[in-house]
């Protein structure tokens, strides 16, 4: 199984998941011209994906799915808040339910609660071939269930919105950083951080910080964030909004 961003942060996401049969995609906050765009720099082109799996109805996530679905004949899969939410059910659409196990193709698709701002938002956990990939950004707090669901991952896509410090004295309006720094908001890089010090990390081949606020974030503050947990920043990236990362196998 490997996998790749095709960008990262509030102005768009969209993350490959393929294995020998089956590419899915996670997400996506592009048009179908822009999506077109960025995937070609990935040596593909938007039939060869089976699916899209959503994870909540923002439009940095779920801005293009409709249209892209459409022209491209691509199926998706939400779970029904969130369809309802983003009018995706005013199209088929397959339905997830947090806690049951999907398998498109040959990969499984886990989907899990998170406490986010949002109707009924989850993130995944791909299975395939005893590997494990975990997705896991837009949350305000790590719940009990998280902590549960993600210690074990042999690659880990995890959100480092913003820093703390720069996110009380940046140019948000007052409501706007409480909501990002809220219970139901965004990860900072000091709860990633937490988050990563309960998981297997001797399993981990590949951890990548995502999600970065432009205005509230820095790449080097995340990398030094998650790095003082590991020790050390072997397989630690960062994900980028306008170039995401590209292919990392998972062996």
């Amino acid at each position: 199984m490997e996998f790749c961003s095709l960008g990262s942060g509030s102005a768009g996401n969209a993350l490959l998941v393929r294995s020998g049969n089956a590419c899915l995609m996670l997400d996506c906050g592009f048009g179908p011209r822009e999506l077109e765009r960025r995937i070609a720099s990935r040596a593909m082109d938007p039939r060869d994906i089976d699916a899209i799996v959503v994870t909540h109805e923002h439009s940095d996530h779920v801005g293009g799915v409709a249209a892209v679905a459409r022209r491209f004949g691509i199926a998706v899969y939400a779970t029904a808040g969130t369809a309802k939410a983003s009018r995706l059910n005013q199209q088929p659409f397959g339905v997830l339910e947090s806690e049951r196990t999907l398998r498109i193709g040959d990969i499984d698709v886990l989907p899990v609660t998170v406490p986010h701002d949002a109707r009924e938002p989850c993130q995944f956990l791909f299975a395939h071939a005893g590997k494990t990939l975990g997705v896991l950004t837009d949350l305000g707090h790590v719940s009990k269930l998280v902590r549960d669901r993600f210690a074990a991952c042999d690659a880990l896509v995890l959100e480092c919105n913003h820093d703390e410090q720069m996110l009380e004295q940046g140019p948000y309006p007052y409501p706007l950083k409480r909501r990002v720094g809220g219970s139901l908001g965004h990860l900072s890089n000091a709860q990633a951080a937490g988050l990563l010090a309960g998981v297997e990390q001797g399993a981990l081949q590949h951890l990548v910080a995502a999600h970065l606020s432009e205005q509230n974030n820095a790449p080097r503050k995340a990398r030094e964030a998650l790095a003082a947990v590991l020790g050390h920043e072997r397989g630690l990236q960062v994900a980028d909004q306008s170039a995401g990362f590209g292919w990392l196998e998972i062996l």
